[in-house]
């Protein structure tokens, strides 16, 4: 009978495991999405103010550091994820 006891412990521990581990990325989850929404709203103020002062609404030697910096960090991966926060933040050029 302890040997049958084990696999249900077992996968009961992974499970809470799984489950806690699961509430920790819904967290980090809420936190990227309120970063993202913050960096919007930042980078609207950028566009808005480059183009009250006669600039462009979009510099692309600035987008290319954003992207430089993302494949650097986290590798061909990071470039897809930059160029959907630069959309995110700029819109379709």
């Amino acid at each position: 009978m302890a040997t049958a006891t084990t696999p249900t412990t077992t996968t009961t521990g992974a499970e809470q495991t799984i489950a806690d581990a699961r509430e920790r990325i819904d967290a980090l989850d809420d936190r990227i999405i309120g970063l993202i929404q913050e960096r919007t709203a930042v980078s609207t103020v950028v566009q808005e103010t480059r183009i009250a002062s006669g600039g462009r609404r979009v510099h692309l030697s600035r987008e290319m550091e954003i992207l430089g910096r993302y494949r650097e960090a986290l590798g061909k991966p990071g470039t897809a994820l930059a160029m959907t926060l630069l959309e995110l933040c700029r819109g379709r050029i």
